[in-house]
């Protein structure tokens, strides 16, 4: 029995298990919508643009162990959507991006709504590809989901012309599929894993540094194990956070730029690093060759071989799937018996807990202006450090990640390599979706949330009672204080003084909007948002914070580690920061 390409592809999803499917349809596209239609196994999530279909399909993946799938039309449909793929792409996040293109005869003439897919995403995808016979486009399907899953994740994009939707062949769905070029490898090298055990029971200052591989390769068990079997510091990346208890003593805290004063310290300073899942960044390690003047001995693992000693040399490479090649480092610590010396580990932590006693996150209340610090520790104490919460970027962001004590993975999800605003929103849908019971919260600012307010929209359609957390402060927050430390705080074009009554939006797309304005009002209307009355509704909560407020510690570009900006109580000049190194920020 023949049927159509659209189909053929409806069928494919399926297949695969698809429970969701985000997207907004157009003229390439009308076929597969009409297959859609026509189906009831999967649900179709129609966004307001193609750059939050990614973004709810991104989060949908995050917050689950499912591929995201996403289905945008040709031209400025699958254009909207490569900020989506690139943020997917950057974040090692596993999807299938599936684009209508104009049809094949059309191809490369300039035709209404044509654009070239392959071409455009080439840069920012794991793959592509372009379907132009309808016999290769079951198999096609079953390739892009097993190369957007396995090894590092990654979106994987499928343009498919017109014509080909609307072909006829014969349905055969493949149970396997086999690529010669692609063979990721899973296992880590014994030899390799066996010195990396002896380095680390040598240490007198070990560390384990856990980035977002770890959260992706599932493997946050073995890595607490890890940790607490053998009494370790340990901290996370912006996106590892949750691949350790962050409530946990033996945490240090996220490291990096915005990362705590214990944890930057004890990155700088230690003997042996251990780094799981990780890619030593510029927003991690600031510059290679200060975090390398001070002498370790580096064990660095990971699934993707291109990660390692990228842009830093490392002593021991492991290139494997972290939970594997961890379970097997579990095995021989605990066949061997050994321990790192207990004396130096003992000195080790207790100048870490000198570090961590000058409590690098405190900041100094107030009676008058709402802290955002002071929002996001009452989020978590009210929501019990349960919620998913997802974020935009700027300061807002920093201060979740600090504040926010993540003792799970999948538990956070923000745009860390790409720093998208407007992804928070859209996000909190799709992890709403895929988690329908959890709390979802997001945390945004008055700047963000607008590159993607038009979803409020589709949560009123689809029933996502996410609860927004605005932290307003009447400028594009992060900007506005690198021009207060930078550039002698001349705030060029980053006040927002023609912003919208967000109560007033909030109602408009059927949902409940609050306006809070003191610092008394912090607690009650967080617990009144996630009260059993509000339980099924989306609230959007405006809280007009502290405009002088900034983000503490920093690292500046070409600093190191251990060469931090501190907060006001932890210099001996209270003066701010302000205009220094007015070159090379970039």
């Amino acid at each position: 029995m023949q049927i159509s390409g659209a189909e053929i592809l409806v069928r494919s999803l399926q297949e695969e298990g698809a429970e969701y499917i985000f997207g907004y349809p157009g003229g390439a596209v009308l076929e597969i919508y009409d297959a859609i239609f026509r189906q009831n196994q999967f649900k179709h999530v129609l966004v307001r643009h193609e750059q939050a279909a990614i973004h709810a399909a991104d989060a949908y993946s995050r917050s689950s162990d499912k591929v995201g799938i996403a289905l945008v039309t040709s031209g400025p449909g699958a254009t909207n959507a490569v900020t989506g793929i690139a943020t997917a792409y950057m974040d090692s996040i596993p999807l299938v991006v599936i684009s209508g293109q104009v049809a094949t005869p059309a191809i490369g003439m300039d035709a209404f709504q044509e654009v070239d897919m392959v071409g455009i995403t080439r840069p920012c995808v794991k793959h592509n590809f372009l379907v132009k016979d309808i016999k290769d486009l079951a198999e096609t399907i079953k390739k892009a989901f097993y190369i957007a899953k396995t090894g590092r994740p990654g979106p994987v994009v499928v343009d498919i012309p017109k014509d080909v939707t609307q072909a006829l062949a014969e349905f055969a769905y493949p149970d396997s599929v086999h690529i010669r070029s692609y063979l990721p490898v899973t296992r880590g090298h014994p030899g390799q894993i066996k010195k990396a055990v002896g380095l680390l029971m040598g240490a007198k200052r070990p560390y384990i540094y856990v980035g977002g591989g770890a959260v992706q390769g599932g493997a946050a068990a073995e890595v607490t194990e890890l940790v607490r079997s053998l009494g370790l510091p340990c901290t996370n990346t912006l996106m590892g956070l949750g691949a350790y208890p962050g409530s946990d003593p033996q945490f240090l805290g996220m490291l990096g730029m915005h990362g705590t004063y214990e944890a930057n310290m004890a990155m700088q300073n230690c003997d042996v690093l251990i780094a799981i899942g990780a890619r030593f960044d510029d927003r991690v390690i600031s510059v290679p060759e200060h975090f390398l003047s001070s002498p370790k001995k580096i064990v660095h693992i990971d699934v993707d071989p291109s990660s390692i000693a990228k842009r830093v040399k490392v002593d021991v490479p492991i290139v494997g799937d972290v939970k594997h090649v961890l379970k097997e480092m579990l095995e021989l610590i605990r066949a061997s018996g050994e321990r790192p010396d207990a004396a130096a580990l003992a000195d080790w932590w207790q100048q870490i807990e000198a570090w961590r006693s000058r409590d690098c996150l405190l900041y100094k209340p107030s009676s008058e202006f709402i802290k955002p610090q002071s929002v996001v520790q009452a989020l978590y104490e009210i929501t019990g450090g349960n919620a998913i919460v997802t974020s935009d970027v700027g300061q807002h962001q920093m201060w979740a990640a600090q504040y926010y004590k993540f003792d799970r993975p999948k538990q956070w999800l923000n745009s860390g390599g790409l720093g998208t605003m407007g992804f928070g929103l859209p996000a909190a849908m799709g992890a709403q979706l895929a988690n329908p019971d959890a709390t979802v919260a997001c945390i945004t600012g008055e700047g963000s949330i607008q590159m993607n307010i038009q979803e409020l929209s589709t949560c009123k359609q689809y029933h996502t009672p996410v609860k927004v957390i605005s932290l307003n402060n009447r400028y594009l927050g992060m900007v506005r204080q690198w021009q207060e430390f930078f550039y002698g705080t001349r705030y060029s074009e980053s006040y927002m003084d023609a912003l919208p009554d967000f109560v007033k939006i909030a109602e408009a797309y059927g949902h409940v909007g609050m306006k809070i304005e003191s610092p008394a009002d912090v607690e009650p209307a967080l617990r009144e948002a996630f009260s059993a009355k509000l339980k099924e509704r989306l609230v959007f909560m405006d809280f007009r914070t502290d405009q002088s407020e900034n983000v503490f510690p920093m690292i500046r570009n070409g600093k190191g580690l251990d060469q931090m900006d501190l907060p006001p109580h932890m210099r001996e000049d209270d003066a701010p920061p302000a205009n220094r190194d007015y070159g090379n920020l970039c």
